[in-house]
């Protein structure tokens, strides 16, 4: 039975997840793929201290290069994260003739298209199941299982740190301020849960999705991302009185030749699959234009999740070794015409907006009147009673389709009337 030798790059969390579980479960795998998978090296900055998993000390260092560069290893894992030295350290692998296992999603999102055209000059592989989803095989769908299928949509709740907020502030009526403590203290959100709340987490793996599924690279700086700090107590509860939850979805549609790729929060119907999904789980919706809707779900973090598809994708590169193949099906594939993003001011939604307005007579009809003036027509009006100081009242209403341009042009002379206290809330909506 061959053996395939691997060199694993950071023995944290994950780190230790695959090796523990490589041990629990290699003789299986063995078994069912004819090669063994054999660490043969592990680097990290700490060395020291009990990891819960026994491993021999003589196969530790503190130098990745000497993984790197050692002819017997065939994979090199890379769960360091962040952009350097891990950039740094998979280029060189590829360099000297080594297949490559991260779950460097923020790196793949700025850097994917240096590396994997890296990749290919080296005819080796570069997976990165572990980068969305956690133990959810989102990416080997989209690269294998849709292979005959254009994509036309993708939407997506792809942080369970933000997906967690939301769910508590629904279920307990709380604030955004509260329900991040309490993620925090359950170890949920990081000290500095940035990346998760403001929607740069969620819109690191829509790149992924969104290249994966378009058949060519998307530039970060080009999607739309907000997150979920402006989300109040208030704007969840007049949801759920229209029959509807907010969540963060990364979003991806192509239609006629245009892509568009967006992160928002989100209001969507509780009849919507999405809906159901709560606490830290993720799920991701995918519609083929042969398979139709398809819908992924599971942990989206966490030790044995991501480490099983960390081991997921060892095994399929083993497979590639064993039989003499890479890149069996490229992740990238050179396409005959570069299809164009869509400008978000052309991109149409229905939107939820939160006016706070004086209780006179007369505003709500010149709220309607300037929508109206933009092409923006009203779908659901909700006036509720008097909650604030000076007798202003909040008017709720869920908008028809329309453009982001018109949307925000109409808000911006909303907000500009003498009896609008407080900006306008607008939360884009999708069916």
């Amino acid at each position: 039975m061959k053996t395939i030798n691997i060199g694993l790059i950071g023995f944290g969390t994950i780190g230790v997840g695959v090796v523990k579980n490589l041990q629990r479960n290699g003789a299986l795998i063995s078994q069912r793929i004819g090669a063994h998978l054999h660490i043969k090296g592990i680097a990290d900055i700490n060395i020291k201290g009990n990891r819960g998993v026994e491993v021999d000390r003589k196969i530790l260092t503190t130098d990745a290069s000497k993984l790197i560069n050692d002819p017997d290893i065939d994979i090199i894992i890379e769960l360091i994260g962040g952009y350097e030295p891990a950039k740094a350290f998979i280029l060189k692998a590829l360099k000297n003739g080594k297949h490559v296992v991260t779950a460097n999603k923020a790196l793949l999102a700025l850097h994917g298209e240096e590396i994997f055209q890296a990749a290919r000059d080296a005819k080796r592989s570069v997976c990165f199941e572990a980068s969305v989803g956690g133990g959810i095989p989102i990416i080997k769908a989209l690269r294998e299982g849709f292979v005959g299928n254009r994509t036309n949509s993708i939407f997506g709740i792809v942080n369970g740190t933000s997906n967690y907020i939301l769910t508590k502030m629904t279920r307990e009526k709380v604030s955004f301020a509260a329900a991040l403590k309490e993620a925090q203290a359950r170890g949920y959100a990081e000290k500095d849960p940035t990346f998760d709340v403001e929607g740069i987490d969620s819109a690191h793996k829509l790149v992924i999705l969104a290249s994966l599924a378009s058949g060519q690279w998307i530039d970060f700086k080009s999607l739309l991302i907000e997150g979920i700090t402006k989300v109040t107590d208030r704007d969840i509860e007049y949801a759920e009185e229209l029959g509807c939850v907010v969540k963060l979805l990364a979003i991806m549609k192509e239609k006629n030749g245009l892509i568009e790729a967006r992160v928002h929060p989100t209001l969507i119907s509780k009849d919507n699959l999405l809906a159901t999904i709560n606490g830290v789980y993720n799920a991701i919706c995918v519609e083929g234009d042969v398979v139709g809707k398809t819908m992924f779900s599971g942990r989206g973090a966490g030790q044995d999740p991501t480490s099983s598809a960390v081991i997921s994708d060892l095994v399929d590169i083993a497979l590639d070794i064993t039989h003499h193949a890479s890149n069996r099906v490229p992740s990238f594939a050179a396409l005959s015409e570069k299809k164009k993003l869509k400008k978000m001011d052309d991109v149409e939604s229905r939107a939820y907006l939160r006016v706070s307005a004086s209780d006179r007579p007369g505003v709500l009809a010149k709220i309607a009147g300037i929508l109206g003036k933009h092409q923006i027509s009203i779908a659901t009006v909700l006036q509720k009673e008097h909650d604030e100081k000076g007798g202003t009242v909040p008017v709720v209403m869920l908008t028809h389709k329309a453009t982001e341009k018109h949307l925000r042009e109409a808000l911006q002379e909303i907000d500009r009337m003498r009896e609008i206290k407080h900006k306008t809330v607008m939360i884009r909506m999708e069916d």
